[in-house]
């Protein structure tokens, strides 16, 4: 299992009038902890798209608990609970700056070959860095 945090703070801009963040921005925090977990582990989407692999996503799901506010400093906890095969899953949980589980939600993403326009096995020099972590 490999588990990875991240923080964002909540801009202005990701807000309604109430001040609470607009429900479809959470599709973009989970957008940069699936970014900075890569990152974490030396990899970027740049690198694998530059190695013919884009990895699109197939499904997402939320849950609202507690609305994220205006300037709060929001930790997202990102799990990959199981070694990526042709797809690879990603759970996550937001939480405040009290610490309190405001949102959960997972991604389903695959691995695409960019000239076949298929799915594929992910990359080797990624599946050696996940490996360390399911063994």
């Amino acid at each position: 299992m490999y588990i990875h945090s991240t923080k964002v703070r909540v801009r202005y801009g990701e807000t309604d009038q109430m001040g609470y963040v607009y429900y479809g921005n959470y599709a973009e925090y989970y957008e940069v902890a699936r970014v900075e977990m890569l990152r974490s582990l030396g990899m970027d989407y740049a690198s694998m798209e530059r190695t013919g692999v884009m990895m699109p996503v197939l499904e997402l799901n939320c849950k609202y608990i507690k609305p994220a506010l205006y300037d709060q400093e929001i930790t997202i906890k990102t799990t990959v609970a199981e070694l990526p095969g042709v797809r690879i899953y990603f759970k996550y949980e937001l939480f405040n700056e009290a610490e309190e589980l405001i949102n959960i939600g997972a991604t389903t993403l695959v691995f695409v070959d960019m000239v076949k326009n298929k799915p594929c096995l992910p990359p080797e020099d990624f599946m050696e860095k996940m490996r360390g972590f399911f063994d």
